[in-house]
This record gives structure tokens, C-alpha cells and sequence, in this order.
């Protein structure tokens, strides 16, 4: 067996707890030896303010796991390349399509693995959906994200912030399963609704075509109160599917043909030292470019202040 590869994780919050430290405690591909963030720790391991000084601290780092906000994701992967780590990106990837670009090109050029790591990708019912629509006629598919920010991100001003993405922060998770399942898309218009208090949008309806023209369309919301709605669905000639739950269920003509638990983060994991061990990267930026399109071509619509 390899031996396990030495990673530390930036960026001490909500989903390192929940998602990240949990998965690698779980995974004997890795040994967890350090971590840096300004307000959060890891118990039981070194811990540092910021990723350069971790960096000279602990040389014998292989890869770093960076999970802060976009907007200052750059620098420290660069940092980290430099150095010559690989490196896992929460999503998104990035706060630009450009700074992503650049840090795939510091990865080769530095001979290091670079990963983007789309968790909703990996949820389980995905590559079933997948394979349905590869043998089905797609005639229209339809994207429903509706979830409440109060709930999911309390407090977090940074997801406001320019760079921050709004709401397509929980609808880039759509767009990282829907460019994975369906025919390539392109955005032909958009609606995104600004609060007025805010610099990023709190609601959006997205319209694409298809390569061979079929229609998609994309609505999201984050004030969505009640039931939380993360579904993708197409219209197809061997019947309705329903991808729910965020990619864990799978159901066709209303019958479940799919379900099981969620272990997207575990998978990720598993991903990256697959690709560490065999020295490639793996960086699709088709969500995040999505994300810019939506922006470019989307008109401004504000909306009532939000207050969280």
C-alpha cells in the first residue's frame, strides 16, 4: 500500500467540519497533519494563521485542501503550487474562470496535481441519470434549485460580496451535474434578481439551448422557505426523469429507480489521490464558465433588501 499523502486544509468553517475533516478521517490515503485558518482550529495538529506560514512551518506537506471563500482562493493555491503541493479547490474552483486557468498552468508547470472538486457530481444517483439520458432522446430538461440561505449559509457575508456568486453558489452544484449528464449548453438569456442591499443576486432564471437546440431552463432560489428543492428533470422519449435530492434519487416515469445515501466528499477524496498518485490534474471549468455567462448576458433586476 502507498504510503498516505501528507495534506493540509485552509480555511477552518462550516463545511471542513461537516464534510472535510470527517472524509479524511475516513480515508487511508491520507494523513491530516496541519491546518491554517484566521478563526477556525483542528484539534490535535499543528494549526497556523494563514497558508504561507503553514507552508514553511511544515515543508513535508504533500497536498493542501483549500476551503475558503472564492474570492481569496487564487493566492493561496498559488502559494501552494509554487511550492510544489497539489492542491484539492472547493467549489467553485475559483472567484474568475481566468485565476483557474492560471493555476492550471502553474500545476503542470510545477509537475503537481490540481483538482476542482465538484461535490454534487458525486452524488449517487448521478452517473445512473447519466447513463439513462446517454441511451434517451432528451426533448426539453428543466433545472429547479430552490433552497433558504438562512438556513444553509447563517451570517456569511462573504457569499453577498462581489465574487461571492449568491445564488449561484448553491446553483453551480446544479450546473457541475448538468453539464455532466446533458448534451452541451449554452446560456441564451437570463434574469438574476439583485436585492438592493446586496452585490450578488439572491434569485435567477436562466434560459440555454442545447447543442442540437433543445431547450433547458435553470430556476433558482434562495429564499426558498419550507421543503428545500434540488432537482434536475428531462423530458425524454423512454420517460420523465427526475433527478432529486441533489443528485440521490433517481426516478423515471415516477417510479425510484436509484436512491442511496449521500457520500460525495468521501469520493472526492478518493479522486484526488487517484489523480495526486497518477500525476494528472482534473479541472473542468464548464460550471464556473456557465456561472460567468449567466452574469455577462443576465439583465439586473432589483429586488426588496434581504436581511439574513
Amino acid at each position: 500500500m502507498s504510503q498516505p499523502i501528507k495534506i493540509g486544509i485552509v480555511g477552518v468553517g462550516k463545511i471542513v467540519r461537516d464534510q472535510h475533516l470527517p472524509a479524511l478521517a475516513k480515508n487511508q490515503d491520507y494523513r491530516l497533519i496541519a491546518a491554517a485558518s484566521r478563526h477556525g482550529k483542528v484539534d490535535d495538529i499543528p494549526n497556523f494563521p494563514d497558508i504561507e506560514a503553514m507552508l514553511d512551518a511544515v515543508p513535508e506537506l504533500e497536498a493542501v485542501s483549500l476551503c475558503m471563500p472564492p474570492q481569496f482562493r487564487y493566492d493561496a493555491a498559488r502559494a501552494a503550487l509554487m511550492a510544489k503541493k497539489h492542491v484539492f479547490l472547493e467549489k467553485p474552483p475559483g472567484a474568475t474562470v481566468s485565476e483557474v486557468e492560471d493555476l492550471k498552468t502553474l500545476a503542470a508547470q510545477n509537475g503537481v496535481s490540481l483538482f476542482a472538486s465538484w461535490h454534487s457530481r458525486y452524488a449517487p444517483a448521478v452517473e445512473a441519470a447519466r447513463a439513462f439520458l446517454d441511451k434517451a432522446k432528451i426533448r426539453s430538461a428543466a433545472i429547479n434549485w430552490k433552497e433558504d440561505v438562512r438556513r444553509w449559509h447563517p451570517n456569511q457575508e462573504w457569499i453577498w460580496a462581489p465574487g461571492g456568486f449568491g445564488v449561484f453558489d448553491p446553483g453551480i452544484n446544479a450546473l457541475s451535474i448538468a453539464t455532466h449528464i446533458l448534451p452541451a449548453m449554452f446560456i441564451t438569456s437570463a434574469v438574476l434578481d439583485f436585492p438592493e442591499n446586496r452585490a450578488s443576486p439572491v434569485a435567477a432564471r436562466v434560459a440555454f439551448r442545447t447543442s442540437n437546440g433543445l431547450p433547458v431552463t435553470m430556476d433558482l432560489d434562495w429564499l426558498q422557505t419550507g421543503p428545500q428543492s434540488w432537482d434536475i428533470l428531462a423530458d425524454t422519449d423512454k420517460g420523465a426523469m427526475v433527478l432529486s435530492g441533489g443528485g440521490s434519487k433517481l426516478a423515471i416515469d415516477g417510479k425510484v429507480v436509484h436512491d442511496e445515501p449521500e457520500a460525495e466528499y468521501p469520493m472526492l477524496y478518493k479522486r484526488f489521490a487517484e489523480i495526486v498518485r497518477a500525476g494528472v490534474s482534473d479541472v473542468d471549468l464548464a460550471p464556473l464558465q456557465h456561472v460567468a455567462d449567466a452574469f455577462m448576458l443576465g439583465k439586473r433586476n432589483v429586488v426588496e433588501a434581504f436581511f439574513d
